[in-house]
């Protein structure tokens, strides 16, 4: 697989670089967050939400929403899985990492996505992205096999326990958490009630 450089004119369907905010003293903190063998993901961090950004992100990205940091970190280097909020994500990488994307207007009208059409980019150190809400991505991939820390920004409470069952014909079976629809890979290892509907390779980076 070809890895795009986050700031290539193939990201623009994605995302966008943010480059008008100082990620240095976030960056600084995550130093102090696990880095596991596999992945965790932790919704929201009270350490990362008393630093000053936390405003910042909340006014001029969010709209005044309330809004929830947390991190994804670890090692990995498969996609496994592809999720999508209504609201667009900030991810501030705080090591290089690698982001697996694709678009949610190629999953099908019976919720099957080709893995083929996923692309990968580079997002190095210190950059700030923020993916759109119809963008597919999961887990960010590990860059030559070395642990990524990644925060990860969302309106409050994305990700949390869902309060009842989903388990409807329609997109409402992708319904994992809250304000979260995911679709998995059969390989992926992952168990529970969820939609085995990602076809083709399971890409490995």
């Amino acid at each position: 697989m070809v890895i795009h450089k986050v700031n290539s004119e193939e990201f623009r369907k994605y995302g966008r670089v943010i480059s008008s905010i100082d990620v240095e003293g976030i960056v600084k903190e995550m130093e102090h967050t696990p880095l596991p063998d596999d992945v965790i993901y932790v919704p929201s961090v009270k350490e990362l939400e008393a630093l000053p950004i936390f405003q910042t992100l909340q006014t001029a990205l969010y709209g005044e929403l309330p809004i929830q940091i947390g991190y994804c970190n670890g090692h990995n280097n498969k996609l496994n899985a592809l999720e999508y909020h209504r609201s667009s994500e900030i991810n501030i990488a705080a090591t290089d990492l690698i982001l697996l994307l694709g678009m949610q207007q190629d999953i099908t009208e019976e919720y099957m996505y080709d893995t083929s059409k996923v692309e990968g980019f580079l997002v190095p150190a210190n950059t700030a992205v923020e993916v759109y809400a119809t963008t597919l991505h999961y887990a960010p991939c590990s860059v030559d096999g070395k642990g990524f820390r990644c925060v990860v920004v969302l309106p409050k409470d994305t990700n949390l326990p869902l309060e009842k069952s989903h388990q409807a014909s329609s997109e409402d079976k992708l319904l994992t958490a809250k304000n979260k629809w995911l679709i998995a890979h059969k390989d992926s290892g992952i168990e529970g009630e969820v939609h085995f509907g990602l076809q083709g390779e399971n890409i490995t980076i």
